[in-house]
């Protein structure tokens, strides 16, 4: 997995319990999953279609620095997925522990919003995993 982003849990980004609210969580996640497609696919049409199921594994408190990692688990004629996840990372020792993980499936669109090719060159350089839709 590669690392595509980086955030830092801050007071305004906490629930009522204290710890880090999932719909933050989600938006720092589909963002990030977000910039890796448009770099992988070299195109920034490229849209949300699914998030998978969603695995909250650990708190997330004030002041944890996340690091979010995301690879290519799937390519399709128009379409891609990515597994991501969100490790806590300890500045002091290095250690990371994932916090959160899903996976996330966009489609290329054009001007009007139609599901259109990934070119061939991309689907080339991942010609390795299996096609999806």
């Amino acid at each position: 997995m590669q690392l595509i982003s980086q955030r830092l849990c801050m007071e305004k980004d906490l629930g009522i319990h204290g710890n880090l609210f999932g719909g933050i969580m989600l938006s720092w996640l589909d963002e990030a999953a977000a910039t890796m497609a448009y770099e992988v696919c070299h195109s920034p049409n490229m849209v949300t279609l699914k998030i998978d199921e969603v695995i909250f594994k650990r708190p997330v408190k004030i002041g944890f620095h996340l690091k979010i990692y995301g690879q290519v688990i799937r390519m399709g004629s128009s379409s891609l997925t990515l597994e991501v996840e969100a490790r806590k990372h300890n500045v002091y020792s290095g250690e990371e522990t994932v916090v959160c993980t899903t996976n996330f499936t966009f489609v290329r669109i054009d001007e009007q919003g139609d599901a259109i090719p990934i070119s061939e060159r991309v689907k080339e350089r991942y010609s390795h995993l299996a096609h999806g839709k």
